[in-house]
């Protein structure tokens, strides 16, 4: 991050507020001084100053010829103790949480875009459904049926002696076994509800200023803003709330022209954007109630099917009334989850309390006498063979498939009427998305069994030893086997990204030599920089590369269903009639398969905790989460919390008290994940705050990424709309960096393009008296190392009205939850 430029000697006081990107930073680097000083917020995120400058708003005759340089430090909102890592493990959570976000924009079709939400919400219901079927089948098939129920892998394994069956203790009996073991995937689900109704109350309980209405004209600019609404402060919803304001029920806003009188937000403008509390509430209900539901029909259908074979009348009349309330329950989850979206166009502070406490009580209630009735005494009951409910994860499998296929004909539909050519698969980026996100759900879970039915079982792959006792559900094993077939698939169009990277590389070599004019070209030289060059426009190619992995996936899963359920054995054995090179491949996908699933899951919790503790892993994989937790909890309940509904309402909060407080002109400045912070920030000001506000962006993915896979928010529309409405906007960006690039916003009126020309990278070809070493090529890093940065931002500094006379008495205007300075005494 850049020290503070000088501005010109003009316009009066300034602030230059600060954003870092992806890996976080220190206070003391982006402000270029070893003694700094937090001004205000928590030690989670807050904004920091040098200690000279601490008391500058009571002083801003001080800073007539230079702004003020303040940082916002939000990194420990992403990053932290290694202990974080394991939100990796909600990571299916999040993916389907982002296809939920990239929609097409809606023009005018209000139900396509509520049943977008809708098919969204049920793939996120079955992911929590999945997950909990695989702890089921952990803890209730693998350990408490068959291997208690087994001599020889009970007596290997003396933790398990008092559940043997042989033992023939109280805990014996296979119902007992069973309700015992409920505990773990009861526990799992009560562990989800806690972390997510905690990590809401830490991150996301963060109200944005309100107070406007986004239906009235645009005030002028000079004019001061209106304080903030007080009930933002006292928590009166009456004049903020509507049952109907969905974002999933109205389309997008229109552009309107560039002179238009009224101008209407775009979404991430709207007041209820960065507070979804009423929805995560509802969502967290149901899905903590599928949760306890599923491990709850585990139980009961186990012991169902004892009690029918029985003959036992009380019994099975006892499972079927259970069973009944399973499905009238799961039916009120199902409402729950499909009845409405998120509240965006008011802050909608209301929460149906009711709903939110008896639903999961309910199934809470539900599981306890499932525990009752499988735990029930019946000495006639054997445990052999598998649990039954195998079907359940062929169920969830093609739910999830055909789910996924309706999810793209509806965004088909909503891309169709004239959808933007830069929009990731043409629309289909929120689909494909889905369906990793169901991938990868199995993936994890197939892999917990894989590893535990192998590690139960002895050396032999599950399902494939001689006389193997344990063994997890057929269709994990098929699952496991079509990893290796989906790698070799995507050989080829990784070595096509090779040959084309090169290729490219080559080609933009006399391109280089042209840009920097030398006379003198250098081979090795000119080839390093052509090679960054063509390195970062791999980024382009991932729309295609995650198309043909979802489309691959989507294949791979629906034959890997149909040959389970067609062979009803593993791969391996399935096969054994074929010819022996085909009963080979399959025998060696299999065993390749189980390995590699069980490897990856533990390869990749372990690359998740080193990015989390190793500044150089977060920056190479950092964007990919910081990408995912930035958007708000609109889909899944459980996903990792959204960082953004804390650090936007921080920065929007700190610019309105400024501008209020000293009457000054300001400038905010993102570099990567840091420039969409601050156009999220932006869009929530009141108009005349936006009015003394620039914007600075540099190495932004704000179009390169956000615009192309989330259309419907920061597609060109709304990056338009943000021009027009801001007082002034530069972006910088290089041809090497692989985030960052230019956000295509043209000319609007006496405002010229937002996108600078492209910067040198590096700044100097070869050797000069300023430059005696040679210099490094940055990319995505330090960008105040180029000269044009400074300059930029004092020209935005220079375009800036001046400042507002301050008022005699400033306490009536400031914002009460900051005091009179907007510094913590702390």
């Amino acid at each position: 991050m850049p020290p503070a430029s000088r501005a010109p000697k003009s316009g009066g006081a300034a602030l230059e507020l600060l954003v870092h990107g992806v890996g976080g930073a220190t206070p003391q680097d982006m402000l270029d001084d070893p003694r700094t000083v937090r001004i205000t917020g928590d030690t989670t995120a807050a904004m920091h100053r040098r200690v000279d400058d601490a008391d500058a708003e009571d002083h801003p005759e001080r800073y007539a010829e230079r702004p003020v340089p303040e940082a916002y430090v939000w990194s420990n909102l992403t990053s932290g103790n290694g202990a974080r890592a394991l939100w990796l493990l909600l990571l299916p959570f999040m993916v389907a949480n982002l296809a939920h976000w990239m929609r097409p924009p809606a023009k005018g079709h209000p139900r396509l875009v509520r049943l977008y939400g809708t098919v969204v919400r049920l793939v996120a219901l079955t992911l929590t459904v999945l997950l909990t079927a695989a702890a089921c089948e952990v803890a209730l098939d693998l350990t408490a049926w068959q291997c208690a129920g087994s001599a020889a892998c009970a007596e290997d394994r003396s933790w398990l002696g008092f559940l043997s069956a042989e033992r023939g203790g109280w805990w014996s009996q296979p119902g007992r076994r069973l309700a015992l073991a409920a505990v773990v995937p009861a526990a799992l689900v009560g562990l989800l509800w806690y972390l997510s109704n905690r990590t809401w109350s830490a991150y996301e309980a963060q109200r944005p200023p309100t107070g406007y209405d986004e239906n009235a004209p645009e005030p002028p600019a000079e004019k001061a803003p209106e304080p903030p609404d007080r009930h933002a402060k006292t928590g009166d919803a009456a004049p903020h709330t509507t049952e109907n304001a969905t974002a999933e029920s109205a389309p997008d806003p229109p552009e309107g022209p560039a002179d238009s009188a009224v101008e209407v937000r775009p979404a991430l403008g709207r007041p209820g954007f960065w507070y979804g509390r009423r929805l995560v509430a509802r969502l967290r209900a149901a899905h903590t109630a599928a949760g306890f539901l599923t491990v709850a029909a585990a139980l009961t259908g186990a012991a169902a099917r004892h009690d029918r074979e029985a003959q036992s009348a009380l019994l099975d009349l006892l499972a079927r009334s259970l069973q009944s309330a399973y499905i009238v329950l799961g039916a009120v989850v199902l409402w729950v989850v499909c009845r409405r979206g998120r509240s965006e166009k008011r802050l909608d502070l209301r929460l149906e309390r009711a709903l939110v406490s008896w639903l999961p009580a309910s199934s809470l209630i539900l599981l306890a006498l499932a525990v009752l009735h499988t735990g029930w005494s019946r000495p006639d009951w054997h445990s052999a063979g598998t649990l039954p409910g195998n079907a359940t994860f062929g169920v969830l499998t093609l739910a999830q498939g055909g789910l996924v296929v309706a999810l793209g004909v509806v965004a088909v539909l909503l891309h169709r009427p004239g959808g933007d050519a830069r929009t990731a698969l043409h629309g289909l980026g929120g689909p494909a998305v889905a369906m990793l996100a169901c991938a990868l759900g199995g993936v994890m879970s197939g892999g917990v069994a894989q590893r535990v039915a192998d590690w139960l079982d002895g050396p032999a792959t599950p399902g494939m030893g001689a006389g193997s006792a344990i063994a997890p559900p057929v269709l994990l094993s098929w699952q496991a086997s079509v990893i290796p077939v989906l790698l070799l698939m995507l050989l080829g169009p990784a070595a096509v990204l090779a040959v084309r990277t090169a290729r490219a590389a080559r080609r933009l070599g006399p391109v280089v030599e042209a840009d920097y004019g030398t006379e003198e070209p250098d081979p090795v030289r000119t080839g390093r920089i052509a090679a960054a060059r063509a390195t970062a426009s791999l980024t382009d190619a991932a729309p295609a590369l995650v198309g043909t992995v979802s489309g691959a996936t989507l294949l791979l899963g629906a034959g890997s269903v149909a040959g389970a359920w067609a062979s009803g054995n593993v791969p391996g054995r399935a096969f054994g009639g074929a010819h022996p090179a085909i009963a080979s491949a399959a025998e060696t996908a299999q065993s390749l398969g189980s390995w590699m699933i069980g490897f990856g899951f533990l390869l990749f919790v372990t690359w998740g905790r080193r990015a989390y503790k190793d500044a150089s892993a977060r920056r190479t994989i950092g964007i990919l989460w910081d990408v995912g937790t930035f958007w708000p909890r609109a889909a899944h309940p459980f996903a990792p919390p959204c960082y953004a509904e804390r650090a936007v309402p921080d920065l929007t909060w700190r610019m309105s008290s400024w501008t209020r407080h000293t009457g000054g002109r300001l400038v905010i400045s993102g570099h990567s994940q840091g420039s969409v912070l601050a156009a999220a920030a932006v869009w929530q000001l009141p108009p005349a705050t936006r009015g003394r506000v620039a914007l600075l962006t540099y190495g932004s993915p704000l179009e390169r990424l956000y615009g192309r896979w989330f259309p419907a928010y920061f597609g060109p529309g709304p990056l338009r709309a943000l021009h027009r409405t801001i007082h002034c906007w530069s972006n910088l960006h290089r041809p090497t960096d692989p985030i960052g690039g230019p956000v295509r916003v043209p000319a609007a009126g006496d405002k010229p393009a937002v996108d600078r020309a492209a910067l040198l990278d590096p700044v100097v070809y070869g050797r000069t008296p300023e430059h005696p070493l040679p210099e490094p090529v940055l990319g995505h890093s330090d960008y105040q190392a180029d000269p044009a940065f400074a300059a930029e931002r004092s020209v935005l500094l220079d375009r800036l009205p001046p400042t507002l006379p301050r008022p005699r008495d400033g306490a009536a205007d400031r914002p009460t939850d900051q005091g009179s300075s907007g510094r913590s005494s702390g």
